[in-house]
C-alpha cells in the first residue's frame, strides 16, 4: 500500500566499501532476478495486505460467535492492521542484523501460526493474543522486507516496480473477499482461518526468493547512484558526517570495540588451535564463547546502523509543517479502514446481503483503488498541475465520501461511494512525494517512517472506537459522522500548510534583517 522506504532512498546495507572505479552494471539490477524480487512483493501485498481488508468477513462470524460488543470485537482486526505498520521501525533493527530473506521468512511462519491458532479461540481476548499481536508482528516483519528489497533490486526502473508490487494489495482485497466469505460459507470460521493458516506459508517462500545482493552487486549499484546524481550523494554524506559526530553513537568506540572484539576472536582462535588435546568440554566452551562474541559485533552494529537511522533526525519535529502533515496521518487511514472492516454488517443490516454476495462493496473498492493509484499518479506527474493538489484534492473528495456514506441506503448508490472511495486513496501514492517536499531529500527517510506509525496508530483506534459508537448509538452513521469530522480536521491543517510556509521565510528574514 505504501511506498518503501528503499523507494525513498533509504538502504539498510553497508554503503562503506564504494569504490570510485568504474565497473560494468550488474544484470540484477533492474533487470533479472529482480522481476522476482517484484514478484514476491506483489504476492506478499495479495497475502497481507489483501487479507487484512477482508476481515470484516471474520469480524461478522467473531461477533456472532462470541456475542462481544462490537468496540470489543474490532480491537483484533485493528491490532492486526495497526501493528502490521507499526512495528516498522523496530523490524528494521532485525533487516540490520539479519538481512531481509531471514526476517521474511521467520515473519511468515509467525504469521501463519497466528491464523492457525486463532482457529482454536475460546474467546475474544485469545485472539488479541494469536490473531491481533501475533499475526501482526508476523506480517510486519513479512510486509516490510518485501518493500525494501524491491528498492535495493531497482535503482532506474524504481518507480514502475514499486508500483507494481503495491498493486497486490488491491488484488488480494478482491481476491480474498471473495476465498474467506466461500471457506466461512462451506466449512466455517474456524476451519477458515486454519486454512488460510496454510496458505500464508507461502510468505515462507516469497522470503526465500528475497536473495540478498552480494557486497560487489551493492557497491556497482551504489557506483551508479554516486554517478547519476552527484548532488544527492553530497547531501547523503553531509548528514551521515552530521550523525557521525553528534550522534550518541560515534564511529570511533564501535571500532574500538571491533577491534577488542577481533583480539577476543583470535585469541579464541589460538586457543582451539593450542588446546586440541585438551578435552571437548573445553572446546565446547570456547565455540560457545566465539559466537557469542560474533553475535554481540553483529547486533551491535546493526543497532548502531538503525538507531542512527531513525533517530538521527530529531528536527523534524521541530517544523511545524511536519507537525501538521502527523497530525493529518494520524485521523486518515482510519477512515479508509473502518469501511472495510464495518461495511459487511451494515449491508447485512440494510437487507442487502444478496447483491452483495454477487458483487461485494469492499471488492470494489479494493479494484477502483488500484486504478486511482495509477491515475493520481500520472495525473501529479503532469509538469501543469501540483502534486500537493492533487493530494488534497483526494483527501477531500474521500471525507467527504465518508461522510455522505451513511446516507445511502441502496445497493447502487453504496457501490458508487465505495468506487470513490478507492478512488480517492489512491493519493497514498503520492506520500511519499509529499513528504519529500515538507522535509526535503534529507530527512526523507525518517519522516516517512513516521508518517506511516502515525497511520498505522490511526488503523489501531479506528475500527474499535466505530463500533464502540454503535454500541452505544446502535447505528454506524455516527462513526462515520464522526471519523469523517476528525479526518476534515486533518486535512484543514493540510490546508493551512501553504501559509505556515509562507510564515516561515517571513521570520527568518526579519531575524536576519535584526542580526
Amino acid at each position: 500500500m505504501y511506498a518503501s522506504r528503499e523507494d525513498i532512498g533509504y538502504d539498510f546495507g553497508d554503503d562503506s566499501k564504494v569504490g570510485s572505479k568504474p565497473v560494468k552494471p550488474n544484470p540484477n539490477i533492474d533487470g533479472g532476478w529482480a522481476w522476482m524480487i517484484v514478484l514476491s512483493s506483489f504476492l506478499v501485498h495479495i497475502l497481507i495486505m489483501g487479507s487484512q481488508m477482508a476481515l470484516g468477513i471474520l469480524n461478522m462470524e467473531w461477533l456472532e460467535e462470541f456475542n462481544q460488543s462490537r468496540g470489543l470485537t474490532a480491537w483484533v482486526s485493528s491490532l492486526s492492521m495497526g501493528i502490521t505498520l507499526i512495528v516498522g521501525p523496530f523490524i528494521g533493527l532485525f533487516i540490520s542484523m539479519c538481512g531481509c530473506r531471514k526476517t521474511a521468512i521467520i515473519g511468515g511462519v509467525l504469521n501463519a501460526l497466528g491464523w492457525i491458532m486463532s482457529a482454536y479461540a475460546s474467546n475474544v481476548h485469545y485472539l488479541f493474543l494469536t490473531f491481533g499481536v501475533m499475526a501482526g508482528v508476523g506480517s510486519g516483519m513479512v510486509y516490510l522486507p518485501a518493500v525494501v528489497m524491491v528498492g535495493q533490486y531497482f535503482q532506474k526502473r524504481r518507480a514502475l516496480a514499486q508500483g507494481l508490487s503495491t498493486t497486490g494489495t488491491g488484488f488480494g482485497a478482491f481476491l480474498m473477499t471473495a476465498l474467506l466469505r466461500y471457506l466461512c460459507t462451506e466449512y466455517g470460521w474456524r476451519s477458515a482461518m486454519f486454512l488460510q493458516g496454510a496458505i500464508s506459508l507461502n510468505l515462507c517462500v516469497c522470503g526465500a526468493l528475497m536473495r540478498p545482493l552480494s557486497p560487489k552487486d551493492v557497491s556497482e549499484k551504489y557506483v551508479v547512484r554516486s554517478n547519476s546524481e552527484d548532488n544527492k550523494a553530497k547531501a547523503l554524506s553531509h548528514s551521515a558526517e552530521t550523525i557521525k559526530s553528534n550522534g550518541p553513537l560515534s564511529d570511533e568506540p564501535e571500532k574500538k570495540e571491533e577491534a577488542t572484539n577481533e583480539e577476543v576472536l583470535d585469541s579464541v582462535q589460538h586457543t582451539d588451535i593450542g588446546d586440541k588435546s585438551r578435552g571437548g568440554r573445553n572446546m565446547y566452551g570456547l565455540r560457545i564463547l566465539k559466537r557469542v562474541s560474533q553475535l554481540t559485533v553483529t547486533v551491535r552494529k546493526g543497532f548502531a546502523i538503525w538507531y542512527s537511522s531513525y533517530f538521527g533526525a530529531a528536527s523534524l519535529f521541530t517544523n511545524r509543517v511536519f507537525v501538521a502533515f502527523i497530525i493529518w496521518a494520524l485521523f486518515a487511514y482510519s477512515s479508509f479502514v473502518i469501511p472495510f472492516i464495518h461495511l459487511p454488517e451494515i449491508v447485512k443490516q440494510y437487507n442487502l446481503s444478496i447483491q452483495n454476495n454477487i458483487f461485494p462493496l469492499t471488492s470494489i473498492i479494493a479494484i477502483v483503488h488500484i486504478f486511482g493509484k495509477v491515475i493520481l499518479g500520472i495525473v501529479s506527474d503532469l509538469p501543469c498541475i501540483s502534486t500537493w493538489n492533487v493530494f488534497l484534492i483526494a483527501n477531500f473528495t474521500l471525507v467527504t465520501c465518508i461522510l455522505t456514506l451513511p446516507l445511502m441506503h441502496t445497493y447502487i448508490s453504496l457501490a458508487v461511494v465505495c468506487a470513490l472511495i478507492g478512488f480517492s486513496s489512491g493519493y497514498f501514492s503520492l506520500m511519499p512525494v509529499v513528504t519529500e517536499d515538507l522535509v526535503g531529500t534529507k530527512h526523507l527517510a525518517n519522516a516517512y517512517g513516521i508518517i506511516i506509525c502515525a497511520n498505522g496508530i490511526s488503523a489501531l483506534l479506528g475500527p474499535p472506537f466505530a463500533g464502540w459508537i454503535y454500541d452505544i448509538t446502535h447505528k454506524y452513521d455516527f462513526s462515520f459522522y464522526i471519523s469523517g469530522s476528525l479526518y476534515m480536521v486533518g486535512i484543514i491543517f493540510l490546508f493551512i500548510q501553504p501559509c505556515i510556509q509562507k510564515k516561515q521565510p517571513k521570520e527568518k528574514s526579519t531575524e536576519e534583517a535584526q542580526v
